[in-house]
């Protein structure tokens, strides 16, 4: 039945879409080769070079259980699965000049602005539309309880995620929520978080590729035992495992542009919720 099922859709053939797939798999994963698994997607380019027996010993595996796992996702062996991660490295995240140029070789030129408008709109709309059929609302009420609780909410989002986290300053200080912003404005991330303590939490927000600045600083939060809620877009996002309550959120793209929708709206509705759970 397992060999029928993984046979019904055909494997993925982008990393990302792997990685999503694992994700949705990994409860059900046995032990060995939810162990493959966890290898894989920390050295993805010692799968992509390696071979079967440097990979297994590496791994700490037999040879046949990377024909296991990788049958389990639907590929015909491990050489199949290879070629998904060896594509990895020629799918990199396009520069704003590439996508740009993207846009150009689609016919969607400045004239076009309209075109432009109905996209990052649709996209939008899709965008949130997802957020509201997968969202676990058990984990976002943990979320809530677990920031409302805090003495202060340190927020931690930088490059393309700072929008977020400078608004939810803004608005949970307009809601008399005591929080603090850490921007790493001249270097100065590590001080700022540096003032955590356990009565405190930390809400950090990242999205391939993560940005190591994000990472590190919540790690740093995460040592001195504050409480953690982090919003990202896998289980094997670095800020995903240390939480203790993560929100996934995958934001639609168009043309390469991925929009900020769902997490904007995800952000609102933390803030708001906080601020309702503090009046009591």
């Amino acid at each position: 039945m397992a060999d029928d099922e993984n046979k019904s859709e055909p494997a993925p053939r982008d990393f990302a879409a792997l990685r999503a797939l694992i994700a949705a798999r990994a409860p059900n994963l046995p032990r060995r080769l939810t162990q493959v698994a966890s290898y894989a997607l920390e050295y993805p380019d010692e799968i992509a070079f390696g071979t079967a027996a440097s990979v297994a010993q590496e791994s700490g595996v037999q040879p046949s259980t990377l024909v296991r796992f990788s049958q389990a996702l639907g590929y015909e062996g491990f050489s199949d699965l290879q070629d998904v991660f060896r594509s990895r490295l020629r799918d990199k995240v396009p520069s704003y000049e590439e996508r740009l140029r993207q846009l150009r070789e689609h016919g969607i030129g400045a004239s076009k602005t309209g075109l432009l408008l109905e996209g990052f709109a649709e996209t939008a709309e899709r965008s949130v539309r997802d957020l509201r059929v997968k969202i676990d609302h058990a984990v976002l009420d943990q979320a809530v309880d677990i920031l409302a609780s805090a003495d202060t909410v340190y927020l931690v989002g930088l490059r393309r995620s700072f929008p977020i986290t400078s608004y939810m300053a803004y608005a949970m200080g307009k809601l008399g929520v005591r929080n603090v912003l850490v921007d790493g404005i001249a270097g100065l991330g590590a001080e700022q978080i540096g003032f955590i303590s356990p009565r405190d939490a930390v809400l950090a927000i990242s999205f391939t590729p993560y940005a190591s600045e994000t990472v590190s600083l919540a790690q740093a939060a995460k040592s001195r035992k504050a409480k953690m809620v982090s919003i990202t877009d896998s289980v094997f996002s670095p800020i995903a495992p240390i939480a203790d309550a993560w929100l996934e959120i995958v934001e639609a793209d168009f043309e390469g542009f991925r929009s900020m929708a769902a997490t904007m709206a995800l952000a609102m509705t933390l803030t708001v919720a906080v601020a309702e759970r503090r009046g009591r």
